[in-house]
């Protein structure tokens, strides 16, 4: 046969008091657990026997909880009372100026001004801190200069393969070591085969003696 229906009322009987307590405390107790395992949520729980004893739960930190629940039921609050939104948003304002203020402080000190007042071991927390940023600064500066050295590098190589290709429309495909019917070379070319190293041409005037000296050997020849 089963339990009859307990009704929930006040038990006068002390010691039959105590031991529901007891017994659904524990079992309340273990609800929460569960229900914060299960369902992912933030539970507290808090029970003050009818001694004053606290018994309490909390799946992350009680004060975390109750500083969580202040804030919603504030914000509930001033939802429901238009006449707080004025003040609400003027504490938002009292607060970003106070940070903003935090920041320009932060700065000066950055900048080694208004250092008055600081212990030797926030100096040393802010020195560590300006040598962590030029640290990060010298690497940001290096790693741009490299990537700025690495487009030139191709730029460079591809302006050097149109140069050899403008070359041979003007000279067409002949060989590059022979000389013209003056005996001299327009351009001094070269051509690596090292593929990392730019192609480079230099332009040279001709050797006007060399001109010269050819023509009178041909004369005297005749």
């Amino acid at each position: 046969m089963g339990r009859g229906k307990i009704v929930i009322q006040r038990i006068d009987n002390s010691t039959s008091r105590q031991v529901t307590f007891s017994k659904r405390r524990s079992g309340l107790l273990k609800k929460a657990k569960e229900l914060a395992i299960l369902c992912d949520a933030q539970v507290g729980l808090m029970v003050f026997s009818s001694t004053g004893k606290l018994y309490e739960f909390s799946n992350t930190s009680m004060k975390s909880v109750i500083e969580r629940y202040i804030k919603v039921k504030e914000e509930q609050h001033q939802m429901l009372n238009p006449g707080c939104e004025s003040k609400f948003w003027q504490q938002e304002a009292a607060s970003l100026r106070q940070q903003l203020q935090n920041l320009r402080e932060d700065h000066r000190k950055m900048m080694g001004e208004e250092l008055y007042g600081l212990t030797i071991t926030d100096l040393h927390s802010l020195e560590t801190q300006l040598e962590l940023s030029l640290q990060r600064m010298r690497v940001k500066k290096e790693q741009i200069l490299t990537d700025e050295i690495q487009e030139l590098n191709r730029k460079g190589n591809l302006i050097h393969l149109e140069n050899i290709e403008l070359f041979k429309k003007v000279y067409g495909s002949r060989d590059f070591g022979t000389t013209n019917g003056h005996g001299f070379l327009p351009f001094d070319f070269t051509i690596s085969t090292d593929h990392n190293q730019p192609i480079q041409l230099q332009l040279h005037h001709p050797v006007t003696q060399n001109i010269e000296t050819q023509a009178r050997a041909r004369n005297e020849d005749k």
